[in-house]
């Protein structure tokens, strides 16, 4: 019997208008451009601006330029997955309003939730589905909007975050092509390290877990750089090695966009020239679910069939992985 693999055959991505740079965030919080590129790598996000405006618009945008570009109609997709941390509401799931907001009435869809992993788990949680016969096609949507729950006065977080999205089509194939391989861990133990402190049924909203500031991104800068640079490092070379796969065998990494030196850390112990990996932090920060689709979106017109790419992530949790796929497009 001939295996079915599950194959990205379309990739939009999509990020809002307004900019922030960081001579404006000068203006805000007691910081300088240098302090933020000198420890992030980044020169400005974009940010999600009007009344009413949430998550599932960045992925609506995402999804409906995926669909023009694959030529699919909305009836024909079967599940979507929405990856993210800054859903809508609690419930319905950002999936299911997507999905309305698009015209997908066939499928059935819900959320993914691992911090800044999610995407790569969303992506390989789809790959079963696909794999399995199941389903012809598959959209994974990875988008945040991180602004809602950044605190503008902590100017070790506010500096880091964006809003952006973006989503792949997947589907079957009998060729040697598309997802071939993932590892995926997380680690409770890190959630006190990288957390939102209230809004959960452990401390649900109050007038004081807003007067004190709770519905915020809390970091402990250290511990989350030092485990990010081990681990997303690790994984990577650890994928490469199951696979047999040596720095000249691989095209690009693509990963999360969560810190320049996290990603140049995860370049070295893979052995890889920075030609081949994927950096568009300076430009949109760290927008959580979105910063893979992003570079793949950005990328793919660098990309052809058959190349070999390393997605890598880390995220809050701590969770992390690596996904060995081969470009189908």
């Amino acid at each position: 019997m001939t295996k079915i693999n599950a194959a990205i055959t379309g990739i939009h991505a999509w990020a809002p208008d307004y900019i922030l740079d960081n001579k404006e965030l000068e203006t805000m919080v007691e910081t300088t451009d240098e302090w933020i590129l000198t420890r992030t790598g980044i020169s400005e996000r974009h940010i999600l601006k009007g009344e009413g405006k949430g998550t599932s618009d960045i992925g609506t945008e995402a999804v409906k330029g995926l669909l023009e570009k694959t030529g699919t109609s909305p009836e024909e997709i079967d599940l979507l997955i929405c990856a993210t941390v800054t859903p809508d509401m609690q419930f319905p799931a950002t999936a299911n309003i997507i999905s309305d907001k698009t015209g997908i009435k066939n499928a059935w869809s819900f959320d993914l939730n691992a911090a800044c992993s999610g995407f790569i788990y969303a992506l390989d949680t789809a790959r079963r589905f696909v794999e399995s016969g199941s389903y012809k096609k598959v959209i994974v949507v990875g988008a945040d909007k991180m602004s809602s729950i950044v605190d503008y006065t902590d100017r070790a977080t506010c500096v880091i975050f964006g809003d952006a999205g973006g989503a792949v089509l997947l589907e079957p194939t009998e060729e040697n092509l598309g997802i071939m391989d993932s590892i995926m861990h997380s680690d409770g133990v890190g959630r006190v390290h990288l957390h939102q402190k209230a809004g959960g049924s452990v401390k649900p909203a109050s007038h004081e877990t807003v007067d004190a500031r709770e519905h915020f991104i809390y970091q402990e800068g250290q511990p989350v750089f030092k485990f990010a640079v081990t681990n997303m490092a690790d994984v990577s070379a650890e994928i490469m090695k199951k696979n047999n796969l040596n720095p000249e065998d691989i095209s690009y990494l693509v990963p999360h966009q969560a810190n320049l030196r996290i990603i140049e850390a995860t370049a070295r112990r893979m052995q890889l020239d920075k030609e081949k990996v994927m950096i568009n932090i300076q430009k949109y920060g760290n927008t959580t679910n979105g910063t893979i689709p992003m570079c793949l979106h950005e990328w793919q017109h660098k990309l052809k069939k058959g190349d070999n790419l390393i997605l890598a992530a880390f995220g809050g949790g701590f969770t992390w992985g690596s996904i060995y796929l081969k470009w189908a497009i």
